[in-house]
Order: structure tokens, then sequence, then C-alpha cells
């Protein structure tokens, strides 16, 4: 059986080339050997930044409002009789 092709079979993951696997980078050691006095500025609270101004809202114009309210409620009624005709004709 030496003889067959490896044809469609997968190569050992010590065979693959090109490959690399991921690694996790290691973790920071803790620096316990440095031992500085406390900064008393360090104690200090600090102080929050200025917030920052928000994106101003825009309200829409009420002559478009207007308009689109009634656009809406004439396609509604429209649907209304469509159901109405509907339901005389198939009751």
């Amino acid at each position: 059986m030496a003889g067959k092709s490896k044809h469609g079979k997968h190569l050992p993951r010590s065979k693959r080339k090109g490959r690399t696997t991921f690694t996790a980078p290691a973790a920071p050691k803790p620096a316990a050997a440095q031992v500085s006095e406390p900064n008393p500025e360090a104690r200090k609270p600090a102080v929050p930044p200025a917030p920052k101004p928000k994106a101003r809202v825009t309200v829409a114009q009420v002559s478009n409002v207007a308009a689109e309210l009634r656009r809406i409620g004439i396609v509604a009624g429209i649907i209304i009789v469509i159901l109405v005709i509907l339901a005389l004709i198939f009751a």
C-alpha cells in the first residue's frame, strides 16, 4: 500500500508548510521591584474633561409634517374604502 497516492488526504500538522498558529501575547510582568514614594498629586481626584457639545437636533418644518400627514390620511382613507368594498363583495 506504499504506492497509493495521497490525493485528497490532508497533511498532518507537522508537515504543513507556511501555516503558523496563533499564540496569545504574553502578559506583562508586574513591576513589583519598583517601589516609589507616592506622589501627593496622584492622590488628588482627576478633573473630568469638559463635556463635548452634542450635535444639534434639527426639527422638521411644520409645513412638511402637515403635508406628509395629509398624504398619509388620504392613503389610509383609500385603503379603508377598498377594504369595505371588498368586505361587501365577499360577504
